[in-house]
């Protein structure tokens, strides 16, 4: 079964996000969910280790546990690759994935298509073709890489662009820009930036930090720039201005990627599961999940199962 984690600290978060769920109701959702369809069924759920994919993580591990499979409960793994390998060797079934991500990293191809549906098609048409992953379900919200300037500079120089941010940075050396360990090496990480504004960013003015320490060092200036995530809850809630991106970084709508196999055994279940889940995540509404628990400090898996209560899983 799912391990069972304690909210500790959670009560007010959860009375908040009870709240929430009344004033919205259920319309979005489907109905309970079949407490049978999946009995006998073993389930292990891999994330990433950020906000996000660790909420889309447990939302997909409890609404398993709800249509009655038995669920080992592996979210907050670690980085992609971690994730990826883990999926690929059998050692979990499942975990939350990018159409962007798997297009560039995983498939090592170039040019993805800036149509969130054809990304997601050749995707998960390849990747299921060469390596029997299948991608289900696919998101509205886009939650592309950015950078988010210090709001007090970004007031101070009248906002930035791409362009702008390059420019900014060849003129003051002593600039910095945070980033996590795997953006300046991704193919559709710092790479991209550098060759849309002709501008290569040297390691003198890289910091490389954790994931959530980019968010809080920016804010407080400790770095001039920060790589975001752009559907972060923090970027609204902190000292932070989001970097406008004239469309060149790669889309990245969110699908569950799993085991075909295990896919093809109950699919339409986990059709059905990926969908509820994933169809009313506009950017607005992860935004406000990746918020409640980034801002708020209430337990992602408190936030996904108010959630799943509010689309009507739970």
């Amino acid at each position: 079964m799912r391990n069972q984690k304690k909210l500790l600290g959670a009560t007010a978060g959860l009375a908040a996000l009870a709240l929430v769920a009344a004033g919205c109701g259920s319309d979005s959702g489907s109905g309970s969910a079949d407490g049978e369809a999946l009995s006998g069924v073993s389930v292990t759920v891999g994330s990433k280790d950020f906000t996000e994919n660790i909420l889309l993580g447990e939302m997909f591990s409890q609404a398993l546990e709800a249509y009655g499979a038995d669920v080992t409960n592996q979210v907050n793994l670690g980085g992609t690759s971690v994730n990826r390998d883990a999926l690929l060797a059998g050692d979990i079934d499942v975990y939350p994935e990018y159409n962007g991500t798997g297009w560039t990293v995983h498939l090592g191809n170039e040019d993805p298509s800036q149509d969130p549906q054809e990304l997601y098609d050749v995707t998960a048409e390849q990747d299921l073709a060469d390596n029997g992953i299948k991608w289900v379900g696919l998101s509205p919200f886009n939650d592309t890489y950015g950078f988010a300037a210090n709001g007090d500079l970004a007031e101070a120089e009248g906002g930035f662009d791409f362009q702008g941010l390059a420019d900014y940075l060849e003129a003051n050396p002593d600039a910095t820009v945070c980033m996590e360990t795997e953006f300046p090496s991704r193919p559709d990480g710092l790479v991209l930036f550098e060759d849309a504004t002709g501008y290569t960013v040297p390691k003198s003015q890289q910091q490389i930090l954790d994931t959530g320490l980019i968010y809080t060092e920016t804010a407080d200036g400790n770095c001039d720039f920060g790589e975001v995530f752009t559907t972060d809850g923090r970027i609204n809630s902190l000292n932070l201005e989001l970097v406008d991106d004239p469309g060149v970084m790669i889309l990245y709508n969110v699908s569950f990627t799993m085991s075909d196999d295990l896919y093809e055994a109950n699919a339409e279940t986990y059709d059905e599961i990926a969908d509820t889940i994933l169809e009313p995540l506009d950017n607005e509404k992860m935004a406000e999940l990746n918020g409640e628990v980034d801002n708020n400090g209430t337990p992602a898996e408190a936030v996904a199962e108010s959630y799943l209560e509010e689309i009507g899983i739970l």
